[in-house]
């Protein structure tokens, strides 16, 4: 009696200690498992993905370019020159005779120029005001001499030439905007591409979830079948379906579980996440589905993208290319100027006591006489040209108009699709359950049993199917227009 009563006693230290073991497992497992919504995902995707940080990179990138552009319409203060410039070698010297001798000569000839120059936009010149001061020393003959320019304006002015400034100045502000609106677009598109990741798994999950639950139906039905068997209720027949079945379920299971590791595994490289974690993923039905307008969207849709912004842009630098052949025709010429005072001294002191001013003006010009229609061929070339880019943009804008009427068409039918769906699964898995009942009971056929069988997991899976459709369609309307339309504003 002693002996059984210790033998209880252990056994029920061993049972307790599993228990315990089995509640502390299932405490870890649930501290390891992150409940996750598509919402949670998008947004972890958008602030940690390596694709969001590539975008707020080129974001910055073009931010830096723009500024680098607005620093050539402001002034800029310049200071050049070669100090030292120090020579020494033989050069020809021409005699009074005629002759040339190679003499040596060692001399220093250094300068320096702080400059302070303007560009004029409308005109694409350049205005400038300078102080110049140069040092001579002649070390063979021990003497030194200054020249200096105290203060000078001037002015750089092409004429007839095509003007740069004039045209970056309108074309350079539309794409800085373009790529404010690329960075927005690429956001929405990692959030496409999470929510395409996110069903992957949610899917993956839902398979391993019905294939789980087929074996443990099958295992189920199994026994009972056999216990039939025993009494002659059923065939041997049917008994060798329900063993097939279940190698069907077991062998479903296995690849529900590979792809649930793969697809797990594709979510959390992209959004960044920790490899530790197990993710479970909820079903995202919408509550409330939104309803949209194609007119309000379009309108949305060009006023937002940057493909719109891009379309006025193409066609700007079409007129540039066009611009830029007349101003090239080979007429070319510069007007320099320049009015200041300067002097030259054997000091510095001497130079700045008593200036002289000093002008200085000239046309420089060269006209081609032949150019054999060289001109003329640019110029048409670039209207040629123009007219192309016209085409193209007609054509990408009805494009730009179309994709978004067939999204927003797709987006409604994906909503009334979703209802639907939803009814047949929920029909589905009651027809499954009330044939599992009656097969068990022997009023059903295993034939009737498997096709319940088959048509709750294709309208399961179908349902999860439309619900990844109609999110898609949700993403990629708001990749299209940049606008939330559920909140009713921009996306910023």
């Amino acid at each position: 009696m002693n002996w059984k009563s210790d033998r209880s006693l252990k056994f029920m230290k061993i049972v307790t200690i599993l228990f315990f073991l089995t509640i502390t497992t299932a405490v870890l497992r649930g501290q390891d498992t992150t409940i996750l919504t598509l919402a949670q995902v998008v947004e972890m995707a958008k602030m940690q993905s390596i694709a969001a940080r590539q975008a707020a990179t080129t974001k910055e990138t073009r931010y830096w370019e723009y500024r680098t552009f607005q620093s050539n319409y402001k002034p800029q203060l310049v200071l050049n020159g070669n100090l030292p410039a120090y020579s020494r070698a033989f050069r020809e010297v021409l005699q009074p005779d005629g002759r040339i001798l190679f003499q040596p000569v060692q001399n220093n000839n250094s300068a320096l120029n702080l400059a302070l120059q303007q560009n004029i936009t409308r005109t694409g010149g350049t205005i400038y005001a300078n102080t110049v001061l140069q040092r001579f020393d002649d070390f063979d003959r021990k003497n030194t001499l200054y020249n200096g320019t105290l203060f000078a304006v001037g002015l750089e002015q092409p004429l007839f030439k095509f003007n740069p400034l004039k045209w970056d100045k309108q074309i350079e502000p539309l794409k800085y905007r373009e790529s404010q609106q690329e960075f927005l677009e690429e956001m929405e598109r990692i959030a496409l591409k999470a929510n395409e990741l996110y069903f992957d798994l949610l899917l993956a999950q839902v398979n391993l979830k019905i294939s789980a639950t087929n074996l443990k139906n099958t295992e189920g039905i199994l026994r009972i079948a056999n216990e039939k068997f025993e009494l002659g209720k059923v065939s041997r027949n049917e008994i060798l379906q329900l063993k097939l079945e279940l190698l069907k379920s077991q062998k479903a299971v296995a690849t529900a579980q590979r792809d649930l590791e793969i697809s797990t595994l594709n979510l959390k490289s992209f959004i960044g996440s920790n490899q530790s974690q197990v993710l479970k993923l909820i079903e995202p039905e919408p509550q409330n589905p939104p309803s949209v307008s194609a007119t309000k969207l379009l309108a949305e849709a060009f006023d937002n993208r940057s493909d719109a912004i891009a379309f006025g842009r193409r066609l700007m630098e079409a007129d540039r290319m066009i611009a830029k052949a007349k101003g090239d025709n080979g007429i070319n010429a510069n007007l320099v100027a320049n009015l200041g005072f300067s002097n030259s001294a054997p000091t510095v002191s001497e130079v700045v006591k008593s200036p002289k001013n000093y002008q200085d003006i000239q046309i420089l010009f060269s006209v081609p006489i032949i150019d054999w229609g060289r001109s003329q061929s640019r110029i048409k070339t670039a209207e040629a040209q123009r007219q192309l880019t016209q085409y193209a943009v007609e054509q990408d804008k009805q494009t730009f108009q179309q994709a978004i009427f067939t999204q927003v068409t797709l987006f409604e039918m994906l909503k009334n699709q979703l209802a639907l769906t939803k009814n047949a699964d929920e029909i589905a898995s009651e027809k499954y359950q009330i044939a599992q009942e009656r097969y068990v009971l022997g009023n059903l056929s295993i034939t009737d049993l498997s096709i319940a069988f088959a048509e709750k997991d294709q309208a399961k899976r179908d349902f999860i199917g439309v619900l990844r459709d109609y999110w898609a369609a949700f993403y990629r309307l708001r990749w299209l227009t940049l606008y939330d339309f559920e909140k009713g504003e921009k996306i910023r």
